[in-house]
């Protein structure tokens, strides 16, 4: 007979790290320019700060208003009347790991209150500030700074977020991490007063073209920084393809990250994801194709052409 194993306490490393996983998966079922991406993402966040907190003390959770919330970090039961344990807040925990950590760096812990103070407003108020934050903006931050809380509990990023999604983590965070990839500025200004240069005709037949070639190219279509012409990002799936049926459709769609940009109107090309990074281009974007089931599932037949033979006996 298998003895039960013991409940770890709500305070523990263990069951801190094993509710921000539970978050993150729910934070991965959604799309990343979602705003319930970037709210299940502050929830695992937190989590997995105290989680880091935790694995130094427990005790360094309470609430230092009331001695009962030591008294029950340390695994005890206080007597004390209707009492409800009560941890310290998230912003206090920040700073404490900004103490404790070498790696969680003032620049984290500023984002860590930012992500959070959304967070709040998202759930306290009627504003809705996830809305308009895209994931370029706060997702490669995001993972450093989960990066380093990980490792401090002896943890990876796979385990937080899987292999597939560690991988674009890693991505992203050496792409933030590429400061020579701020110079695309200067390939972007060349183009723009080379731009700027043309005839108003010229630059509407330009944009005109580059409409159309963006139009029939695969790909995602965003404005070029430097003319503002229709242009286009390409990149490698992040996730393998969901399919959904509706009726008689089946609609598969797919999320992929940025690598590559290009612009036939005025020519500028961008070929490394740190630099659509530095320039506001890296956000991941959503193919959508729509099937009939019928032709979905339709095996292929290799004599589907051919005419059927009436002459057997």
């Amino acid at each position: 007979m298998t003895a039960p194993q013991q409940t770890p306490h709500e305070w523990s490393r263990e069951a801190l790290l094993s509710k921000a996983q539970r978050y993150a998966e729910e934070m991965l079922s959604h799309p990343r320019e979602s705003w319930q991406f970037a709210f299940w993402s502050s929830l695992a966040l937190e989590l997995l700060a105290r989680a880091a907190l935790a694995k130094v003390s427990p005790a360094l959770l309470a609430d230092p208003k009331d001695w009962n919330n030591l008294y029950f970090a340390l695994g005890n039961a206080p007597t004390a009347q209707k009492f409800s344990p009560r941890s310290i807040d998230i912003s206090v925990v920040f700073a404490h790991l900004q103490s404790i950590l070498p790696g969680f760096t003032p620049g984290m812990e500023s984002f860590g209150i930012v992500h959070m103070g959304r967070r709040n407003e998202e759930l306290h108020s009627g504003s809705t500030p996830f809305d308009s934050v895209k994931s370029s903006a706060w997702l490669p931050t995001y993972y450093q700074s989960a990066e380093v809380l990980l490792a401090s509990l002896a943890e990876t990023l796979e385990s937080l977020v899987g292999p597939d999604e560690a991988e674009v983590a890693t991505a992203l965070i050496a792409a933030a991490n590429d400061a020579s990839a701020k110079a695309v500025t200067k390939t972007i200004e060349a183009h723009k007063t080379v731009w700027v240069q043309k005839t108003p005709g010229e630059q509407k037949k330009l944009q005109l073209q580059a409409t159309l070639w963006a139009t029939k190219q695969a790909g995602h279509r965003v404005t070029c920084p430097a003319c503002s012409s229709d242009s286009l990002v390409v990149g490698a799936p992040v996730a393998p393809p969901t399919q959904t049926l509706d009726g008689d459709e089946i609609t598969e769609t797919q999320y992929f990250l940025p690598s590559r940009f290009e612009c036939v109107a005025c020519g500028l090309k961008i070929g490394q994801l740190s630099q659509l990074h530095a320039v506001g281009l890296a956000d991941t974007y959503k193919s959508t194709i729509v099937y009939d089931a019928a032709e979905y599932y339709r095996t292929n037949d290799p004599y589907e052409d051919f005419e059927p033979d009436f002459n057997e006996p």
